[in-house]
C-alpha cells in the first residue's frame, strides 16, 4: 500500500506517528509514504482551482496503470474498521497495488478523483492534513492487524 500526500512540512508528531504505524506493519502488508510539495497559491479568483490542477498533475504523474487509487474526499463513503479490513482482504486477494491519496489545502482535482476506484471519507469532520495522514495510516494498520488476528483491534 502507498499513501501519496500533498504537503512536505508536517509537524514532528505527524512524521513520528506515521513512521510508527508504517514500521509496525508486518508482511504481507507494507506501507510507504510519498510526499509531494504543495503548490504555492497565487492571488486571484481561480487560485484554488489552479492549485488543485497543478497538484493533481503531480499526483497523476506518480501513478502507474496497475495501481488501484483511493482518493480521500469529504464526499466519499465512510467505512468502519471492519468494513475497511474486509475491503483490504479482497484487494489483497486480487493482487492489486493500493494507493491512497490525500490532497492539498484546496482538495483534489477532478482528474484525480476520476482516477480513483472509490472515494473514501475518513470523517464528516474537517481534519487538518497532518491529522488526516496519521488517521489514515493508523486505520490501515488497524485493519491489517484485524486481518492478522492481532489483539490491537478491539471490535
Amino acid at each position: 500500500m502507498r499513501v501519496i500526500a500533498v504537503g512536505t512540512r508536517m509537524p514532528g508528531w505527524v512524521d513520528e506517528a506515521c513512521e510508527d504505524y508504517r514500521r509496525r506493519l508486518r508482511p504481507p502488508w507494507r506501507l510507504t509514504l510519498t510526499e509531494l510539495p504543495a503548490v504555492r497559491r497565487a492571488d486571484g479568483a481561480d487560485a484554488a482551482a489552479r492549485a488543485r490542477l497543478a497538484e493533481g498533475r503531480q499526483i497523476l504523474a506518480q501513478l502507474s496503470e496497475r495501481e488501484r487509487v483511493v482518493p480521500l474526499d469529504e464526499q466519499g463513503n465512510e467505512l468502519s474498521t471492519a468494513e475497511l479490513a474486509a475491503w483490504l482482504r479482497a484487494q489483497q486477494a486480487s493482487g492489486v497495488e493500493l494507493t491512497f491519496i490525500i490532497g492539498g489545502a484546496d482538495g483534489l482535482d477532478a482528474a484525480v478523483l476520476a482516477r480513483g476506484e472509490r472515494r473514501w471519507s475518513l470523517s464528516r469532520l474537517t481534519l487538518p492534513h497532518g491529522l488526516a495522514r496519521v488517521l489514515l495510516m493508523e486505520q490501515l494498520y488497524r485493519a491489517a492487524s484485524l486481518l492478522g488476528g492481532h489483539p490491537y483491534h478491539r471490535a
